[in-house]
């Protein structure tokens, strides 16, 4: 019978990728522009540093995603390793380990070691419950760096996107305060999705997302103003 309860996946990096790619796409560059504008530059100069900006976060984000996931990918296979080889060398000592950890949670001593020995009739079952029981890892979830990588690459430049599309077709006298439009609406639908995961309020959320991004956009335009005014 299905009661509702489900968990989303947050082991493969891919979900937190594209969260965390399009928040900074959007903070980065609504307040690169802005900067850029506060200084009084003519369009065309903010438009490339908006370009610039996108195109650099998104590699930048892209490569330190997957390097940081392979990284901990490999770091956990590593462990793994260890951890197998053990249990091939000592069975015995890494069957009284794991008793130990059942006994340390308040499981009786008797059953501990029943339940131990039979974990460890099964090389990958001991392998699964040593790694969950002693290292916190789940052996079938080390993480998915290209999937994160990419994840990330094209939620930033999304991000990143939103408030330099009125620079990119600037029909308009006001670009700035079209950025400004989009970033807020942007920032506040990033907020919204966010709490999707994490359980909170949008309101919340939305809201923080928001805050940020908009002391992130006064404070560069403030620099970029007063930076021009010398």
């Amino acid at each position: 019978m299905d009661d509702g309860h489900q968990h989303r996946d947050i082991q493969g990096g891919g979900a937190r990728a594209a969260v965390f790619g399009v928040s900074d796409g959007l903070v980065s560059n609504v307040a690169l522009i802005l900067g850029m504008a506060g200084a009084h530059v003519d369009a065309g100069a903010v438009r490339v540093a908006g370009i610039a900006g996108l195109i650099a976060g998104a590699f930048s984000m892209g490569t330190g995603e997957y390097v940081s996931m392979r990284a901990q990918s490999e770091l956990m296979m590593r462990e793994l390793d260890v951890e197998r080889a053990a249990i091939r060398r000592n069975p015995e000592i890494e069957r009284r380990e794991l008793s130990a950890i059942y006994v340390s949670r308040g499981i009786d001593r008797v059953l501990a070691d029943e339940l131990s020995a039979k974990m460890m009739e099964d090389p990958e079952l001991a392998l699964e419950t040593h790694a969950r029981e002693e290292l916190g890892i789940d052996p079938k979830a080390t993480g998915r760096p290209w999937q994160a990588a990419i994840s990330s690459f094209v939620m930033f430049a999304l991000g990143a996107l939103l408030p330099l599309l009125p620079w990119l077709f600037s029909g308009s006298a006001s670009p700035v305060w079209i950025s400004v439009v989009l970033g807020g609406t942007g920032a506040l639908a990033v907020g919204a999705a966010l709490a999707h995961f994490t359980g909170r309020s949008w309101w919340f959320s939305a809201g923080r997302q928001l805050l940020i991004s908009g002391v992130a956009a006064a404070v560069t335009y403030g620099a970029g103003h007063l930076v021009a005014s010398f």
